[in-house]
């Protein structure tokens, strides 16, 4: 009789087999956690960017529009990135004026995940853009997305 200490080939295979079952179930609500994680984050960039947006519109009685490529000194007030810098934020933001309306009376803040101009690996297939305009209506891909 042999004195052996140690684990055995099938012991070491049901752990793993184990490990592979639980991870197979957790990977899928951890990418979840973090679509909902991105998406806070464009949503805050939002309304921060809304809030910069009335206190313009309180002092010059018009929206700014602005986007990435915006050269403007005062259209560089807002930021056009949801992170806090542009190569780690999940959404590029830009300002235009409302459909069938004017920049004045009107502001549509668009949220545009995974472009070029940041990180280009985020995708959102449920929820695509976020939008929101100045009159409060915000939109979405899906009606959970706000």
């Amino acid at each position: 009789m042999r004195n052996s200490s140690g684990f055995t080939m099938i012991e070491v295979m049901v752990v793993l087999i184990i490990m592979a079952v639980l991870s197979a179930i957790a990977f899928p609500s951890y990418q979840e956690s973090i679509l909902k994680t991105k998406r806070a984050e464009g949503r805050a960039a939002l309304m921060k960017t809304m809030q910069q947006q009335e206190r313009y519109y309180s002092l010059h009685t018009t929206y700014m529009p602005f986007s990435s490529t915006s050269t403007d000194v005062n259209e560089k007030r807002f930021n056009w990135f949801s992170g806090e810098h542009a190569k780690v934020s999940a959404y590029e933001i830009s300002a235009q004026a409302c459909n069938g309306e004017e920049i004045r009376t009107c502001v549509l803040l668009i949220a545009q995940p995974g472009t070029a101009k940041v990180n280009a690996s985020y995708r959102d297939p449920v929820c695509g853009q976020l939008m929101l305009t100045s009159t409060g209506e915000k939109s979405a891909g899906a009606n959970h997305c706000w």
